[in-house]
This record gives C-alpha cells, structure tokens and sequence, in this order.
C-alpha cells in the first residue's frame, strides 16, 4: 500500500491563515504539489463543502478536515501543526493539530478506516503530546504511521483490566473468546457493552447509560457503555466488543455502527427501558449469553444490509419527525426562558403599563435622564423590551432548528426566515413548526443534487437557503399562512373563552402530560405548548398565563411528591432513594421533574400513576383558581411574577401530597409478584 504520509505533507509550526478556510487551501494545495491530487481547486471545493456542513473540530485542539474527492489520485493524508490556532468548531476551542485526510472519491471504507483509526489515536493524550513536541517532519511521520499501522485486533481478547491480549493461552485463562474448545470453554464473569441513543441525545441518553452501569455493577457484572447522544460518541474499543458476551442497544434511533457487533446475542429495547428497567435488561443479557438460540446481530454483508434497511424504513420518517420537532423545542426554550423570565422582571418594576412606554423609555431615557416614576420605570422597560426582544425569537427559532435537525446548517436561514413569516402572518407556533418542516425538507431536498464541481462550494452557504427560503417562506405566505393563522387564532380564542368546568378539564389534561414521562416527550409538548402562547398573554387576556402557571405547577409535583413520601415512609424506600429524596426537595421547587426520575426508573407502575393523579389535582386547582404566570421557569423562585401565588403553591401542596399517599399505599399493598413465580415458568416453544 503506498505511503499515507510523507515528511512533504507535514508542516510544523506555520502561520496557514485565520479560518478553516484558509488551512483547508492550503493543505489541498500541499496534496497536490507532491502530485497526489489532479487539481487544487477540485479538492479544496470538496473538503470545504464537508467542511460546512459539519465542523471537524474535536476535543483537546484537534480538527480532522476530510473528504472524497474525484481529483485524490492516492489516500493521502496531510499534517500541519500550527503556530497559531485556528478555530474549526470545537467545543473546547481552537485547534493547533490539523490532519487533511484526502481519499479517492471510491474509496468509502479506506476514508472511514482511515478516520476511525486517526480517531482512536487522538484521544490519547500521549500520541498528541508526543506530535506537539516533535521536532522533526520524519519524527511526525514516524508517529503517524505507528498509530495507523495495523495491529492483530483480529487475534486478540481483553484482559480483566482491558488491555489486549495474544489469542491461545492468554485468552484462555482470561475466559476470552479465542480460547482453545471454542465458546464453551469460557470461564469467568460475564462481560456486557451497551449502546445508548435518544432522538434528542439530551438527557435519556446518558441517564440509561448511569442506570445500566449501575444494574450491572450490583450484579457483578462489568459493562460498558457507548453513548451516541448530542455531545457526540467515543466508539466502544474492539477489544472490548469482541470480548463481550451479549450486547444491549437501549435506543430510540439507528445504532450507528451496529455492523461491529455483529453475531453477538442482543437485546434491543427503548432507551427509557434502559432508565426504567436496568436490572431486568441486564439478567436478560446474561440469560441469552447463555442461551444459543438468543436474537443475534445480523452480520451486516449486502444481503443483510437490505434486509436491515427495509425493516427500518417505516419508521425511519417518523423518528426524524420526532427529532427534527423535539430538536427544535429545546433550541427554543432558552430564549423563552430567559426573555419570559426579563419580561416578568419588567412587570414588576415597571408594572402592566410598562407594556405601552417601553419603546419610548428605552429610546429617550437613560440614567441621567430617568423618566417619570424614576429608576424603577427604566429598569423596568429596558428588562421589559429586552425580554419581549428575545421572545420574538421563539417562532423563529423553533422553525430554524427543526429545519436544522432534518437538513443541517444549510436549513437554517430557510428555517429562520420561514419562522418569521410565520410570525408575520400570525401563524404562531404552529406555523413555525409547519415552516420548519417544510424548510428542512426542500433544503434536504436541494442539498442531494447532483451539480457540477465548481457549483459546490456554493450549494450549502448560497444555493440551498436561497432556494429554500423561497420555496417554504413562499408557500407559508400564498398558501399555508393564512389557514394556520386562522386556527391558532381559533385555538387562542378558544382557550380565553374557557372557564369553569372546561378551564377545569384542561388543567386536568396538562397535569397529566407534565407527569407522564417526566421530562420526556410528552412533558415537553405540554411544556412547549404553554410557552408558545406565553407572549400572547395581557392583562386582559390571561389565559395563556393561567396555562402556564398550570404547567409549572404540576411539573413541580413528581419530585416533591417523592421527597414527601421518602420522609412520610422511609422503610418503603432503599438508603440511595432516601438520598435522593432530600436533592428532589430542591429539584422540585425549581421545577425540575427529573428529579423524580430515579424512583420512577426503580419502581415506575407505582411511581407514574402516582405521579400522574397528583399532577391532575395540581392542574385542576390550578385553573380553578386562576393562577397566572409570566415566567415559564424557576418554580417558587419566581414568585414575584406568579399571581394569586397563595393558591400557587395550595395547588402543588395538594398535588404533592395525594402523589405521595398514593405511592406509599400502592408500595405497601400493591404487592409484586415473587420473581420465582412469574419469570421462572417454564415456557414451551
């Protein structure tokens, strides 16, 4: 195989300019000086192009700026170490080490072996440091090269302590695969690895990985975890895949890469089975180790692939809907959070009627020329206008990043824009999200064109939002915008007109969504829906307000029902539950329902229920009695901008504590059944 790297395609220590860019030229420009590239140009379009659409900047001062290209003649790959850094999308911030790897525009698997392998090698602190200090190109190349060479993972198993081992002897007082006698001859502690995913790759993610970690632990059994959440994936090593005895994939998407663990016994669940059931999942990974007939991993060969591909496709469409929608909820939420927050603050220095001045105070005044009514009148408008400034960010937003989830950068100017029209044609919340839709899905659409060289730089900076702000902001204007508008505006007028027993019923209902999943989807619907209308709020229009006093309320319920019960009834919980009882006291005044989630993952067919009537109480007192909110977070922490805030906090008092009567009676009477009875029957087949 030719040479990846040579001492002509590294460069120490120089100035290659101040943008991706600029070392992305540069580097093309290396490649093809030594004659491994037929053009500049060609490659550099390309792997700016990859470059746009996602950031090749990683942890620790690195950035890996790839791609295929028709113009590579040879797998290349190219080196520079800078002397001042450029910034290529990390989060820890700019990178000085840069590695260009170039490949053949058929050449699939070598560019991914080669990224896989780079990739491996960079997340050891020695082999980066060893680079930065290096004082030579040959040094570099020498380094390179050893951590790309091939090594005999192949014949190789996992120790105890994680290191590899040669197959043979080793592996058999390991109790390793490659022992001599096969499978059966494997001795020791049973070794598992999982895959977590969540469509939002926020929280659920991480929690089942904890949860499984910790199931497995109490076992004895050792278990590692790959979490492909939003914060990104460390792939699980080989060795230790190879070494395992059966795999869970605790997931709501695609498991990328599932192809490594292939023939190995799988159990394949939600990823909230992974919060709510760890221990079960565990004991059912151990009994299909056992077990030769078990659900295994297909081996990923052409055939498999389309077999895999086509069981998946039904519910490929609607996993990307739940993400694109679910992606765009929680990019908006800080801006709903903070402005409704600075909007209640303004309220309550400035009063109702700050509402009518704000703009003229912020523009006229300043402290050496306060207003009429003083300071507090100013402050109030500035917080106010800042406040109403960021909300009107919400649609916006909301279109922008649902756009963004279903077609990446170049969605989100089409996503934004058909956001704001949205706004503009008073099409709400709804229309964000309809516009958003539609704006990812002509972006998505215009962006798998077929379109010559030269055009492609163009395509994701120009090309698609152009286009697609066109297409979804035109049809949200001549088409979709005035229908949309039309229902929310029935929806609003409908929701002021409620009163009495139907005012009743639908606190009943957010109640119960807030409680259902604790933070999941569900919860967030109900959630989002009281800050979409949140703006819509007036003093003469206080439904929307009432909406979300009721949503607050009720979220606050689970994990202060929990910490009632663990002090009301303490030998119905274990010593960990206890501990966390005395965090959710705060948890759940902040309004924050995950805090319930560990004593629903140990005991969700009490837990939820419970939850779930006491959020209903909450909700139903809650709009019986009028309370408002112009904040849409914080919990007691903002009372100030909380009306009748008396009945508030009566509300989730009444709430909080039916929960925690209704769990403690369910755990004491509600009695499961003996294990041996129930999942020890012999089942015939």
């Amino acid at each position: 195989m030719t040479q990846l790297i040579t001492t002509d395609l590294v460069e120490l220590d120089q100035n290659l300019g101040n943008s991706p860019e600029d070392v992305i030229r540069h580097l093309a420009g290396r490649v093809a000086a030594v004659g491994r590239a037929s053009e500049v140009e060609g490659l550099f379009t390309d792997a700016f192009a990859r470059e746009q659409k996602t950031a090749t900047g990683v942890p620790g001062g690195i950035a890996i700026p790839h791609c295929r290209s028709t113009a590579v003649i040879e797998p290349t790959l190219a080196m520079a170490r800078l002397s001042q850094k450029v910034d290529f999308g990390a989060k820890d911030g700019p990178a000085d080490l840069i590695f260009f790897i170039a490949a053949p525009a058929g050449a699939d698997q070598e560019h991914l072996t080669l990224l896989s392998k780079l990739a491996r090698s960079l997340i050891k602190k020695d082999f980066t440091g060893a680079l930065r200090s290096a004082s030579s190109e040959a040094e570099i190349v020498e380094l390179v090269e050893g951590a790309l060479a091939d090594k005999p993972a192949a014949h190789a198993a996992a120790t105890p302590s994680g290191e590899p081992v040669a197959s043979g002897e080793g592996a058999s007082a390991a109790g390793m695969p490659g022992a001599t006698g096969g499978a059966t001859a494997k001795s020791g502690p049973k070794r598992l690895v999982a895959v977590t995913a969540c469509p939002t790759g926020i929280a659920h993610t991480y929690m089942a990985a904890d949860s499984l970690v910790a199931a497995a632990q109490e076992v004895g059994v050792d278990l590692q975890v790959e979490t492909q959440g939003s914060s990104g994936a460390k792939p699980l090593d080989p060795a230790v895949i190879a070494a395992a005895d059966a795999v869970i994939f605790a997931v709501d998407v695609d498991v990328r890469g599932k192809e490594r663990f292939a023939g190995k016994p799988v159990i394949n669940a939600p990823v909230k089975r992974g919060i709510d059931e760890p221990a079960k999942m565990v004991q059912e990974a151990l009994d299909a180790a056992d077990n030769p007939n078990a659900r295994r991993v297909p081996h990923f060969g052409a055939e498999e692939q389309a077999e895999q591909e086509a069981a998946e496709k039904g519910e490929h469409i609607g996993q990307k809907l739940k993400r694109a929608l679910l992606t765009g909820v929680s990019y908006m939420i800080p801006f709903v959070a903070g402005g409704g927050l600075l909007i209640a603050l303004g309220f309550l220095l400035g009063g109702y009627d700050i509402t009518g001045v704000a703009d003229k105070v912020v523009v006229e005044n300043n402290f050496g020329n306060l207003p009429e009514g003083g300071l507090a009148i100013y402050l109030g408008a500035v917080m106010f206008k800042i406040g109403a400034l960021s909300m009107g960010f919400l649609v916006p937003a909301l279109g922008g990043y649902i756009a963004y989830a279903i077609a990446d950068r170049p969605g989100i100017a089409p996503g934004f824009v058909s956001g704001a029209v949205a706004g503009f044609m008073g099409a709400g919340f709804l229309g964000g999200i309809v516009g958003g839709l539609l704006a990812g899905y002509i972006a998505h659409v215009i962006g798998s064109w077929a379109v010559p060289r030269w055009l492609r730089g163009l395509m994701p900076v120009v090309i698609i939002p152009l286009l697609a702000s066109i297409a979804a902001s035109g049809l949200m204007f001549m088409v979709l915008g005035g229908p949309i508008a039309g229902l929310t505006a029935a929806l609003n007028g409908w929701l002021s007109g409620m009163t009495g027993a139907s005012a009743v019923v639908l606190g009943i209902i957010l109640g119960l969504m807030m409680c259902f999943d604790l933070g999941g989807p569900v919860n967030k619907v109900a959630y989002a829906f009281a800050v979409a209308g949140l703006s819509a709020g007036s003093a003469t229009n206080q439904a929307p307000w009432q909406i979300m006093a009721t949503v607050m309320a009720a979220g606050m319920v689970p994990p202060l029902a929990m910490a009632l019960a663990t002090v009301l009834d303490k030998k119905l919980f274990s010593l960990a539950e206890r501990e966390n009882g005395k965090a959710a006291w705060l948890l759940g005044a902040s309004f924050i329902s995950e805090g319930a989630i560990p004593f629903a993952a140990a005991d969700p067919l009490r837990v939820i229920p419970a939850s779930m009537v006491g959020g209903a109480v909450t909700g139903a007192f809650s709009m019986a009695f009028g309370v408002t909110s112009q904040a849409p977070h914080g919990g007691i922490f903002v009372f100030f901008a909380i009306g009748n805030v008396v009945m508030f906090i009566v509300s989730i008092l009444a709430g909080m504590v039916v929960t925690a009567l209704v769990v403690i009676a369910l755990k004491r009477w509600a009695v499961r059944k003996s294990v041996d009875t129930v999942e020890r029957v012999p089942v015939t087949v």
